[in-house]
């Protein structure tokens, strides 16, 4: 029963961390940005490859960011034509994200700009898959199997750093549940005492204000 409910998550793991996306780029004297998300870990390594479709009078802007307050910015490069590879490597746990503007030239009439496109073919590569094992392999005169066997290390020390990552969360996740309702029971005792003594404050006036018109002795 274990094994079966735990196989989905070992294939979840096991799967690339590769995203691939094709899609256009209207452009604009102030254009909005377009940014694809990928989750990755603490020191990742991100390939990102961006191929460019031609377009005139229009400027493709790149930039690579994350999702912490911060916003960091971990490369920026402007004015990208046909295969662009960039490299960076993630500093938190959180998403990455790539980002494009398309920027209509100066010198064109933003009427124009409603028949002008740019298409963008990307690829994104994260942890082990983003490691180009061919070239190791040749500066080190590794065997195929040798080869393999150093791709498989790649994935399985992904899935501990992703065990480690889940375990953390869980226990983040514990300790914000167990302060809530810490936090609960201190709330509950004070409604409780609050009422009880509302309650006896309630009865000394009653008490008070029947003698007064001597109802009771």
């Amino acid at each position: 029963m274990f094994t079966t409910s735990f196989l989905p998550i070992v294939l979840i793991l096991l799967s690339p961390l590769t995203a691939a996306i094709k899609f256009t780029l209207p452009p604009s004297k102030i254009p909005a940005e377009k940014c694809i998300w990928n989750a990755a870990h603490l020191h990742a390594l991100v390939i990102v490859t961006a191929n460019v479709g031609p377009g005139p009078n229009q400027r493709i802007d790149i930039e690579i960011i994350d999702s912490t307050p911060q916003r960091n910015v971990y490369l920026s490069k402007k004015d990208i034509n046909g295969e662009t590879r960039l490299a960076v490597t993630a500093h938190a746990e959180e998403e990455v994200g790539v980002c494009f503007r398309n920027y209509l030239s100066a010198d064109t009439r933003a009427e124009m700009a409603s028949n002008m496109t740019r298409t963008i073919d990307l690829d994104i590569d994260i942890g082990a898959d983003a490691v180009d094992y061919n070239a190791i392999a040749n500066q080190e005169s590794l065997s195929g199997l040798e080869t393999e066997m150093r791709k498989l290390e790649g994935i399985v020390k992904e899935i501990v750093d992703e065990m480690d990552y889940l375990k953390k969360r869980e226990e983040r996740f514990a300790d914000t549940n167990i302060s809530t309702n810490q936090r609960v029971q201190k709330f509950a005792w004070f409604t409780l005492a609050s009422l009880v003594c509302l309650g006896v404050w309630q009865i000394f006036h009653l008490r008070a204000f029947f003698r007064r018109k001597y109802l009771i002795d």
